[in-house]
């Protein structure tokens, strides 16, 4: 399954892409020595859009308090390049004092255990929720510590349309037909259910946000998967996604523009009522305030319903963690848990949430959010605080092909059918899985 964090979340925050770009002598050092003897430290993050203003707000607020300790903020590419330097410096004992990274698989492939110093043991470990550690850990050891909110993946609705037709948010997916139906029926012109081909990207939320669901029916099927033993075109749970995918083309639920409209566009017809409902992750925030800002007010979001109301929740991406490598020793080392002590405050909560707005809950179990965020930020922390919240299939499995947008562009233009796309899919994950030589491929 594709999923490309990196890009996805570069695509969907509408704000102005920060590209500091990373130079070649820019490598961090461990004998840095800051001013007034205080001990200097490097943070190497991705240049995703906005990432480095966080880091740079995270940075000021902690030298303000800790006039020992003095960081300087990289940059680094994201996507496949930013995945080979990160691997590179970690190889070759030139990574920065610490650095951002993904969490889960992608986690997983920078060999945690021979590359990073565990943080098991510090104090500020206590303080990270322990729903997110397994996202962070190997071995029975803990590396990282939370960088930013988690999000969901599920739909985003015009809370005003739901209003004004009486619909209630689905727990069922035959509800969020006869939802979409209903919104059709009315004559009104609103396009029940948003899809947005332009950008490729968008087309893999049935699929993607439906794990939960999948993971409901079948707790193995993320093993199963990574062994080779389950295949979305065979299993009942998994190829649903695709079939969903299928149906809301078939019954003429979607935009008429569905081919060519880009997210941006999707992210005003969902705000301003032109569109009623729209699969999207949550992290979109910044982008549904830019494209339509005055009426962010009015977006819900709820979890892609499946077959079962009883087990409805949401399908979760999982925050990014700080990492420290194992070449970050002596004062450095003792710096950077200063810092890593910082990040799991409710003071480094309320500074990241000033620079962007929050898509989700933080993983730190005394930070909570502004009262003022967005009402589809706080549908989806709703879910994480009622417990109705699983890892996306990426937290759980190395498995990732890279063409589901493309297959579920074809299977949502009814260019294919569900059960043509998943077999299109199996085929693609066993490309990457052999790649990764994974044992049973």
């Amino acid at each position: 399954m594709k999923v490309p964090r990196s890009r996805l979340l570069a695509a969907l925050v509408a704000a102005p892409l920060l590209l500091t770009g990373c130079s070649a002598g820019s490598l961090g050092s461990s004998s840095d020595e800051g001013s007034g003897g205080a001990t200097a430290i490097t943070f190497l993050v991705d240049n995703g859009a906005g990432t480095a203003d966080v880091a740079n707000a995270l940075v000021d607020a902690f030298e303000a308090e800790h006039p020992d300790v003095t960081v300087k903020v990289e940059t680094r590419p994201g996507g496949g390049d930013g995945d080979n330097l990160v691997k590179t410096r970690l190889s070759t004992g030139t990574m920065d004092d610490v650095f951002l990274y993904n969490s889960g698989s992608l986690f997983q492939q920078i060999d945690p255990a021979k590359n990073l110093t565990p943080l098991t043991g510090e104090d500020f470990a206590s303080r990270i929720d322990d729903a997110w550690k397994p996202n962070v850990s190997a071995g029975g050891d803990l590396y990282g510590v939370p960088f930013g909110t988690s999000f969901g993946g599920g739909v985003l609705y015009n809370i005003p349309v739901y209003t004004e037709l009486g619909l209630s948010v689905p727990t069922t997916w035959q509800q969020f037909i006869d939802n979409s139906q209903k919104i059709k029926d009315s004559g009104k012109g609103v396009a029940p259910v948003v899809q947005t081909y332009g950008d490729t990207w968008t087309s893999q939320l049935f699929v993607l946000g439906d794990f939960h669901n999948v993971a409901a029916a079948e707790p193995g099927f993320a093993d199963d998967f990574t062994a080779n033993k389950a295949k979305y075109a065979t299993d009942p749970a998994a190829i649903k996604g695709f079939e969903h995918t299928q149906q809301v083309h078939d019954l003429g639920l979607t935009n008429s523009d569905f081919a060519s409209a880009t997210n941006a566009d999707g992210l005003r017809m969902v705000a301003d009522g032109t569109g009623a409902q729209y699969p999207m992750l949550s992290a979109v925030v910044a982008g549904l305030q830019t494209a339509a800002p005055d009426e962010v007010g009015d977006v819900g979001f709820f979890a892609l319903p499946g077959d079962d109301a009883a087990t409805n929740g949401l399908t979760a991406w999982a925050a990014n963690g700080l990492y420290v490598p194992k070449s970050t020793t002596g004062a450095e080392l003792d710096a950077v848990k200063e810092f890593l002590d910082f990040m799991t405050t409710p003071a480094a909560c309320d500074v990241q949430s000033k620079a962007n707005t929050p898509t989700g809950p933080y993983p730190i179990t005394d930070c909570s959010l502004p009262t003022d965020v967005p009402q589809l930020t706080k549908d989806v922390v709703k879910y994480f605080d009622d417990g109705k919240q699983s890892p996306a299939l990426e937290f759980l499995s190395p498995v990732k092909g890279p063409s589901l947008e493309q297959i579920t562009v074809q299977v949502g233009s009814g260019i294919s059918t569900a059960a043509e796309g998943a077999a299109l899919y199996d085929q693609d994950v066993q490309k990457q899985a052999q790649q990764l030589g994974l044992a049973g491929w």
